[in-house]
């Protein structure tokens, strides 16, 4: 008499597959989960950068502002300094183009 292995039944096919549905259900679940607390944290940070950026700005302008000659220059004369006049600069004209040679 032959000794017959007995196969798996319909019931453990539909346990096996349900199974492996569930196993994969799981790890969508979980990097969708990953992918929402890495969309929150590039929110965050987009958030500050842009506060950055106009604190930036605002700094930018302060220095732009008090580097100015309309505050620096009463600052300067109450030191006791000279204070520039526009008539200060020369202007220097160059003739003969990039490299004029004197005479041989």
């Amino acid at each position: 008499m032959a000794v017959r292995t007995p196969s798996p039944k319909g019931r453990y096919w539909v346990l096996l597959w349900l199974g492996l549905f569930l196993a994969v259900a799981l790890v969508v679940v979980a990097r969708q989960k990953a992918s929402l607390e890495t969309a929150g944290r590039l929110a965050r940070l987009r958030e500050t950068r842009a506060v950055l950026e106009a604190r930036r700005a605002e700094l930018e302008r302060t220095i732009k502002t008090q580097s100015s000659a309309l505050v620096i220059e009463p600052e300067v004369a109450g030191d006791g300094l000279a204070v520039r006049q526009d008539t200060a600069y020369t202007y220097l004209k160059v003739e003969g183009g990039a490299a004029a040679r004197p005479d041989r």
